[in-house]
């Protein structure tokens, strides 16, 4: 349960998608965060006898969009996507862009629009319930791949969650925590807390969970992305301490490209 009661489960969707669920219990009010795959969401809907009114998306990318029609045909939710992804979400009702507001239930979250990923990425921030959705954007120990914009661009996005709470989970598209651990030990070796994360996502693996989610404050001391700014980062790509984070970050993501 998150800071303002509100309800969240997550659950596995395709092969590595992430499936959220947030609830207002004091509405009955539900919002799914993406429809990579209608069965699953559908099935954690069932098992836990919610009513699904909202569909709110990240970005127009297949994988988190393919079970939308449906969802929607079975429970009637309106949804909610980026104005940015056009025509490429299907059967939308409200389109949403950067500083707009969006109520499930009681609960209301504030549209960041999160680019490079994708154009269109937003992410939704659910501030009093100290929660983050960030889709392909801002990974536990990682980011996402950059497809439609210059690196610094992504940057510039994942940069606007530093700024949260440390205490803010994150809830983040995929899981790709064990690939992710490895890359970020790969380039930041001496960071004692990571190699502790490492262990703690190898545990949860073996008995079939995953590390999502994160916290803001557990990304900031891991997360080699986030990171960008300190020294070891810099040194790992062979820079001089102190230069300009989206310098360090451009040459972080190019290294995991082809790590």
């Amino acid at each position: 349960m998150s800071a303002d009661g509100s309800e969240i489960r997550t659950f596995l969707c395709r092969s590595d998608n992430i499936g959220v669920l947030i609830r207002d219990p004091a509405t009955g009010a539900c919002a799914a965060i993406d429809v990579p795959d209608a069965e699953p969401v559908l099935a954690a809907l069932d098992e836990a006898g919610w009513t699904l009114t909202d569909i709110l998306v990240t970005h127009r990318h297949g994988d988190h969009v393919a079970g939308i029609p449906e969802v929607k045909a079975r429970t009637g939710a309106k949804v909610t996507a980026p104005a940015k992804a056009g025509d490429a979400v299907p059967d939308v009702d409200r389109t949403v862009a950067e500083g707009d507001q969006v109520q499930v239930g009681r609960l209301e979250a504030e549209v960041w629009e999160t680019p490079g990923h994708c154009a269109d990425h937003v992410s939704y921030i659910f501030h009093d319930a100290g929660v983050a959705f960030s889709g392909d954007t801002l990974f536990t120990l990682g980011c996402g791949r950059v497809m439609e914009a210059q690196p610094e661009t992504l940057w510039r996005s994942l940069e606007r969650f530093l700024a949260l709470p440390d205490a803010t989970e994150v809830y983040s598209g995929h899981d790709y925590v064990l690939a992710n651990a490895r890359f970020a030990l790969a380039a930041d070796p001496d960071n004692a807390a990571l190699r502790e994360r490492m262990a703690e996502a190898e545990r949860l693996k073996a008995q079939g969970r995953f590390m999502i989610p994160s916290t803001i404050g557990a990304e900031k001391a891991t997360n080699p992305f986030l990171r960008a700014a300190e020294p070891p980062l810099a040194r790992s790509v062979k820079l001089e301490p102190g230069t300009d984070p989206a310098t360090v970050f451009t040459a972080l993501r190019a290294w995991k490209n082809s790590f």
